[in-house]
């Protein structure tokens, strides 16, 4: 039998989601926690991967278990798991499901602040900068729904059979003093590095360092910048992934708290 597991996490203490050997991750700890209860070896296979330090406040993963009755498991591994990974439900399939291959749409959200605070350390990635050109920023990010080759942004392009992403949202938010930024941005699937890099050129273009133009001519001419400086990762978020089976809200609190906080005063730009 094919279970799916809905889960968040604070990416901070880990080396990212996938177990490689001599890191810590996520998967790590949870298959180990996993294979504990269940008293086998169990391997898991998570809808993505995420960096180092990148949190996801919507996470699936899935697994097989043909030992007869399972135990409370929503109980048992949010007893036993970290307290920066949280269990939200445990659902049991029918057939066999990928958590990876059949997801058809994956949402981010990438969160800035430019005014020290002590309680967004390792949730949002500070840029001292309070003179950010939002609305450059805000059209340069609605330009990205007009192409679909996002190899210029891409850490190793060349490890894809292609690099085509059907992004459907590229947005940009703040709040009331523009001191809070969140970049949304969904799309059926996502290149290495593909959206800190992406936000890293949008933070360029908001210094009067790149403009819209030249930015433009990136994916027109599918030209890989020659310097690339991805945004920091903790500002990172996998924020929702939808299945045409399942599509579940996002049930993190602390996650609707900082999207309410940047969206309460303006908005779509």
């Amino acid at each position: 039998m094919r279970y799916f597991i809905h889960i968040a996490y604070n990416g901070n203490n880990y080396r990212g989601w996938q177990r490689l050997p001599g890191i810590v991750s996520i998967q790590e700890v949870i298959e180990t926690i996993l294979s504990r209860i269940l008293k086998i070896s169990v391997t898991i296979l998570g809808c993505g991967r995420t960096d180092a330090q990148v949190h996801a406040s919507q996470f699936f993963f899935h697994f097989d278990f043909e030992g007869g009755r399972l135990p409370d498991l929503l109980f048992l591994l949010n007893k036993n798991l970290p307290h920066d990974i949280v269990v939200y439900d445990v659902i049991q399939m029918e057939g066999l499901p990928h958590a990876r291959f059949d997801a058809i749409q994956r949402s981010y959200d990438y969160y800035i602040h430019t005014q020290q605070d002590p309680y967004l350390i390792g949730l949002s990635s500070y840029y001292p900068e309070n003179q950010l050109d939002i609305d450059k920023m805000s059209e340069a990010a609605r330009l990205l729904v007009n192409f679909n080759d996002f190899g210029c942004f891409c850490k190793s392009p060349l490890k894809y059979e292609h690099t085509i992403c059907n992004i459907t949202e590229s947005q940009l938010f703040t709040n009331s003093d523009q001191t809070r930024i969140r970049f949304h941005i969904s799309s059926n699937r996502f290149l290495a590095g593909m959206i800190r890099i992406i936000v890293g050129k949008l933070l360029a273009i908001g210094y009067g360092k790149l403009t819209i133009g030249e930015f433009e001519q990136f994916l027109i001419l599918k030209q890989t910048p020659e310097t690339i400086i991805p945004a920091y990762a903790q500002g990172l978020y996998l924020s929702k992934v939808t299945y045409p089976y399942l599509d579940l809200p996002n049930r993190s609190v602390f996650g609707k708290m900082i999207l309410a906080e940047v969206d309460k005063s303006c908005g779509t730009l």
